[in-house]
């Protein structure tokens, strides 16, 4: 693929995208969700394999979180400094890496420092794809494509907790990382002899100095911070549902790994059907206009939530994964939004402003998911999991209209 063929022109910007990157975008960016997912359904598990608390298990996902929180702040700004493509590969590869030596913990403890090294490549192909998809498109165009890269990508994480569940079940949790070494190896072959250097010409990232000062004026933009607060309260609705959902299901309702997994996949379905609804109707309506509607249904969804947990307690998963079906429409719709506004603010710094989204998105993610796994620990019903739900969507809405919504 040439990358010069491949930048957008202002009269040719609704051009279809070449099916080849972006099916290599999808497989880029399917890593870290894949990895994070595929190994939620064994956690139960691992905690009577260690030895260990529930809660000392879930730093598994909660120090992955901040793996990739902290490793985008870093990727992002590296991007724009030596290329996308370089940047990527290196942390294909350490994933790749962390993950065959995971395989061999003998002790919570040796897993969890592997697990968030895997998180540290992991996150390569999320942030360096948000940065080619808007070195390559317009701002609205952006959202569209970066939605329907997302709309195809997330068949991955959909499946990765069946997965998971299924090899956890029937060989064990250490094919959750045999799984995920073999992916990253492969996407990081498919990169090294297909993806085009879609880095500007005119973008030098004159090191560590350009990085500050890009970082200073993107944080002191008052809408680059809405489309930031908006996406990491609003997708933290979904971290403190992966924190709290398998002890819910698992302990509590007394349901297996893999039924969980089964279950996730209407989540999953329904992140997908938002995202497709953004890749068909963001151009159309703006980003803005989609965030919100993105940000309503995740109100619904959260009443639902508290509403069928409170009238049905003994009704098992569907009470929590039904109404959680609006949220991940919902997250679907505002989140490739959020994205492709945060990117668009300075275009120079599709790289910096990309780090900087993902790690308050995952690090904020990281916290939730946390929580929840503390709070819900000692619940013996999904309630507090649901009402953490609707204080998070009700704070990522309050978070639009200050910032993005109130007219000055």
């Amino acid at each position: 693929m040439d990358a010069q063929a491949l930048k957008p022109q202002a009269a040719s910007d609704q051009r279809t995208a070449p099916i080849g990157l972006i099916v290599l975008l999808m497989a880029m960016s399917a890593i870290g969700p894949v990895s994070l997912n595929i190994l939620v359904p064994a956690t139960p598990g691992l905690a009577v394999l260690f030895d260990t608390k529930v809660e000392t298990v879930q730093l598994t996902l909660s120090l992955y979180l901040f793996g990739l929180a902290l490793s985008q702040l870093v990727l992002g700004p590296l991007s724009d400094r030596f290329g996308r493509k370089p940047v990527l590969l290196a942390g294909l590869f350490i994933t790749a890496a962390a993950s065959v030596a995971a395989i061999f913990s003998t002790s919570i403890g040796m897993l969890i420092v592997f697990r968030t090294l895997q998180a540290l490549g992991a996150s390569s192909g999320l942030v360096i794809g948000r940065a080619i998809i808007r070195d390559l498109y317009s701002r609205d165009r952006a959202a569209a494509m970066i939605g329907l890269v997302t709309t195809v990508m997330v068949l991955a994480p959909m499946a990765a907790p069946l997965i998971g569940g299924l090899l956890d079940t029937h060989f064990g949790w250490e094919y959750t990382f045999v799984l995920t070494g073999v992916m990253a190896a492969a996407v990081m072959a498919w990169s090294f002899l297909a993806l085009p250097e879609t880095r500007p010409d005119h973008i030098t990232g004159g090191g560590v100095r350009f990085i500050l000062r890009e970082s200073r004026e993107l944080l002191s933009d008052r809408k680059f911070v809405g489309y930031v607060l908006v996406c990491a309260i609003g997708t933290a609705t979904f971290f403190a549902f992966l924190g709290g959902g398998p002890h819910v299901v698992v302990s509590i309702m007394a349901r297996t790994s893999a039924e969980y997994g089964v279950w996730f996949i209407a989540t999953s379905g329904g992140f997908m059907l938002g995202n497709f609804i953004t890749s068909r109707s963001s151009q159309r309506y703006g980003i803005d206009r989609m965030i919100a509607v993105g940000l309503l249904l995740l109100l619904i969804g959260s009443v639902l939530t508290v509403a069928t947990v409170a009238g049905f307690p003994d009704g098992g998963p569907w009470t929590i994964f039904l109404p959680q079906l609006a949220i991940s429409v919902g997250n679907g719709i505002f989140l490739p939004n959020c994205v492709a506004g945060a990117v668009s603010v300075r275009p120079q710094a599709a790289g910096t402003a990309s780090g900087i989204t993902g790690f308050v998105q995952m690090s904020t993610g990281a916290v939730a998911a946390q929580a929840m796994s503390h709070i819900i620990a000692t619940a013996d019903t999904a309630m507090p999991l649901a009402i953490a739900m609707g204080i998070l969507s009700t704070a990522a809405a309050l978070a639009f209209y200050v910032f993005l919504g109130r007219r000055r």
